[in-house]
């Protein structure tokens, strides 16, 4: 009995992998995806490091899988088709660049898709002396020569002239926020995982930075001249009710209907907005379904839609005005999706309040893998979701994380199945193993007879 259950849930897991067919590692493998007005380019940073930039009829245009993670991209102003993004390199031997490996090398590249071989150029580049937590996950270009920076290996925002390689302005977390809160310090404290300059005349955030603090739940705006914006600031530590460790916030500008900031709520499985009023952050428009899972870019459109990369639900999405799904490819892990000819982060995309979206939240629990039972009933689907519910969320995302793309809620089920039922057995195994030898145990405390 106990071999009949482990088999029969090796079978359930063997037959999830055999059956996927979703792979970024070559583009050979990248699947098409729906036209759509406008290029879309989308970034990978887990399973595979990839760039794939998307023709509007769905074909693939450009592909890259030189380094090893990818993170946020933005077409450079005034040339839609030449985009810039940052990279990380892991280094894993040792060198003149890396004492104690694995280091890391980050890059900010540049590429002109409209090359006939497009070929990435290094804008500036940096190597840091630890690889986990040690990326560079976004860049801001201000102007031609400068560019602010999210560092998370140092804890720290910066400017620098890409041209001479100086540091001009810096911004340093712990200047602002106590080291004995949010992440484990020095080593993955802050975890500042993007910036925006805004840069947009009579608006009240005009010349200031944006930047996300993932591990104090917060989006803070900086000053350079005054530092950190205390009454601007979005989120508390632990506050999870409003945001919880989230990524790639989108600042929609007052000519836009802002200020507002959509951002994607990773930990707690949402898209959401918070609009500026009365000087105080309002939440006024959230998006989820049953399959979001780790959500980790939002991007308003010009159009009214959000454009969203959903990580460990393995697919990018346009959602419209009404909340519904209109645009979708699938990809392993996505960390940012961007649509070209729109402007940097799509910067003519107006707030929900000025559109008058409204909310949409799951029907029921987040997605899984594995089909539909009898009577449309998988047992090991709602088993998957009991788990999915009982574990804290990062616990469970950071399962998903490490395991294989088709490893859904359904595979995490039957593995446990399968792990717990193995236990069992040794146990009955080893108790009539000891019974038949003569051994017997008893409790401590019992009540003897009369």
């Amino acid at each position: 009995m106990f071999l009949a259950v482990i088999l029969l849930s090796a079978a359930a897991v063997a037959s999830a992998a055999m059956s996927d067919d979703l792979s970024t590692a070559s583009e050979e493998a990248v699947p098409e995806a729906p036209a759509t007005e406008n290029h879309t380019v989308v970034t990978e940073s887990g399973r595979a490091g990839t760039i794939t930039v998307y023709e509007p009829d769905g074909e693939v245009a450009y592909y890259d899988n030189t380094r090893t993670k990818y993170f946020d991209a933005d077409p450079v102003e005034g040339d839609p088709m030449t985009i810039e993004y940052t990279a990380t390199d892991t280094i894993h031997s040792e060198g003149p660049t890396c004492s104690d490996p694995p280091c890391a090398l980050n890059v900010i590249e540049r590429v002109d898709l409209e090359d006939e071989n497009p070929e990435p150029e290094v804008i500036y580049k940096r190597y840091d002396h630890q690889e986990t937590a040690g990326e560079w996950h976004d860049s801001d270009r201000i102007n031609e020569t400068h560019v602010v920076v999210a560092d998370i290996v140092a804890d720290q925002v910066f400017i620098v002239n890409t041209e001479t390689e100086v540091v001009e302005w810096l911004w340093d977390a712990q200047s602002d926020f106590p080291v004995e809160e949010a992440g484990p310090y020095p080593h993955d404290w802050a975890h500042i995982n993007d910036v925006e300059y805004i840069d947009e005349p009579g608006d009240p955030n005009d010349g200031r930075i944006v930047a996300s603090l993932r591990n104090q739940d917060q989006v803070v705006f900086l000053d350079q001249e005054e530092g950190l914006v205390e009454n601007w600031t979005l989120g508390g530590e632990n506050e999870y009710d409003v945001q919880y460790e989230q990524h790639n916030p989108d600042y929609i500008p007052e000519s836009q209907g802002g200020p507002a900031v959509v951002v994607a709520d990773s930990e707690n499985g949402r898209v959401q907005e918070f609009q500026r009023e009365d000087g105080e952050w309002n939440r006024t428009w959230q998006w989820e379904d049953d399959q979001i899972q780790w959500p980790r870019d939002a991007d308003r459109l010009p159009n009214g839609n959000t454009l969203i990369a959903d990580s460990h639900g393995n697919r990018v999405m346009e959602v419209n005005e009404s909340g519904d799904v209109v645009w979708e490819v699938p990809s392993t892990l996505p960390y940012e999706a961007e649509r070209l000819e729109t402007g940097p982060e799509s910067e003519g995309g107006q707030s929900a309040a000025e559109l008058g979206l409204e909310s949409r939240t799951a029907d029921g629990g987040g997605g899984g893998g594995g089909s539909s039972g009898l009577f449309d009933f998988d047992p090991l689907g709602w088993i998957g979701d009991l788990i999915e519910d009982l574990l804290p969320h990062r616990i469970h995302n950071g399962l998903l994380f490490a395991s294989p793309v088709w490893m859904g809620a359904s595979e995490f089920a039957a593995v446990g199945i399968a792990t717990l039922t193995g236990l069992v057995w040794i146990g009955f195994e080893t108790r009539w193993k000891l019974r038949d030898a003569g051994v017997r145990f008893r409790l401590p405390v019992y009540r003897r007879g009369d």
